[in-house]
């Protein structure tokens, strides 16, 4: 039923085993491994004993407790989510429901539905266009059995950031089509500045009708190893989506502990991240302008972007780098060969090494692309 994930198999032990990580875009610095609490927690204060994990979500996105599952990180999110949003939308009907999957797109989002038993569409969310999230395809790809749109925001693996308005257009576009928006949101507290919009002061779909949105603790503050994600939806889908949590694995309670911990310190914590994000959307900025031969956009506050070399392919490129110690994932992951992308969510003096040497093999490549 659940088909092989090539690119979780490919990065596999990859990170580990990398002088230079540009492959991980978790905004994080070393780990103490053998610690139980992660550093950056590590002394902080802890919530009121009767405030619950949930409760804290659903001040920060405004919603109701009810409308908030806590799960075992983003992937079981949007698991739980693609789950709930089918069996609600086929109203338990025996039938192989539609779901659209931007593309280029990360691969989970895009074999998850399949394996749970719907119809796969893809709406493009061209180069050309930056990448823009499109109501209109959405619409002209919907078929009459439409359950589902699914969409990244920050996009992986662009980059690019869909504003709130954006995400309205398009979950209206679903309603109109009978299904749902799923809105992976790991990436949209990435702003410099905060926004003054919920979702740790980034840009959120969560309140929006008929729109579900997944996020974890990841990739902002860097704290994957907690596994702790959430979905916030609709009631109708938040249920389905219980039922569903019976079916797998539940959160760890140290984990939900440290997690209360963290969204206690949330403002301490996103302070620190955003230092971080700064630090490295700059140094991949000026890594790109220095390189006439690469091509793509850093979108702002970025801290990773989806490139292509001028004479070789995503893979050619990937291959040579990793020859040198370097990580950088290949472009067929996303549904482009040429491409390649670059995500810097290591401390910024490991990220600043890793890109001279990256530096190095672009050079390297393009003069034996000359030769």
């Amino acid at each position: 039923m659940f088909p092989p994930l090539p690119y979780l198999e490919w990065i596999s032990g990859r990170v580990d085993a990398a002088e230079y990580d540009l492959g991980s875009s978790d905004l994080r610095t070393d780990l103490n491994e053998s610690a139980i609490v992660p550093d950056r927690l590590a002394g902080l204060p802890d919530p009121p004993d009767d405030v619950t994990l949930r409760s804290q979500l659903a001040d920060e996105y405004d919603v109701d407790p009810t409308n908030v599952l806590v799960t075992a990180g983003a992937t079981h999110a949007n698991f739980l989510a693609e789950s709930a949003a089918l069996a609600v939308a086929t109203d338990g009907d025996d039938t192989q429901p539609q779901t659209l999957v931007e593309k280029p797109g990360y691969q989970p989002l895009v074999a998850t539905p399949g394996a749970l038993g719907a119809r796969v569409d893809r709406y493009l969310r061209p180069e050309s266009e930056g990448y823009a999230l499109s109501p209109r395809r959405v619409t002209a790809a919907a078929r009459e059995d439409f359950a589902l749109a699914v969409a990244s925001n920050r996009h992986n693996p662009s980059g690019r950031l869909t504003t709130r308005e954006s995400l309205s257009a398009t979950a209206e576009a679903c309603r109109e089509a009978g299904g749902y928006l799923l809105v992976d949101e790991v990436y949209a507290p990435f702003v410099a500045d905060s926004r003054g919009d919920t979702a740790f002061g980034g840009v959120t779909g969560a309140g929006l009708p008929h729109t579900v949105v997944t996020g974890s603790l990841t990739k902002f503050y860097g704290l994957g190893g907690l596994r702790i994600g959430w979905l916030v939806g609709p009631d109708e889908v938040l249920d389905a989506a219980r039922d569903a949590a019976f079916h797998v694995p539940t959160v760890a309670e140290p984990s939900r502990a440290l997690a209360r911990r963290a969204l206690h310190n949330r403002e301490e914590l996103s302070a620190s991240a955003r230092e971080h994000l700064r630090a490295n959307h700059e140094l991949l900025a000026a890594f790109v302008a220095d390189h006439e031969v690469l091509s793509g956009t850093v979108h702002p506050d970025s801290t990773f972007a989806f490139l292509s070399h001028e004479a070789v392919s995503g893979d050619e490129l990937v291959a040579a780098a990793w020859e040198e110690g370097v990580l950088v994932v290949p472009g067929r992951f996303f549904d482009d060969d040429d491409g390649f992308r670059v995500a810097l969510g290591r401390d910024p003096d490991h990220v600043a090494a890793a890109l001279d040497v990256l530096g190095d093999v672009v050079e390297s490549v393009s003069a034996r692309a000359e030769a």
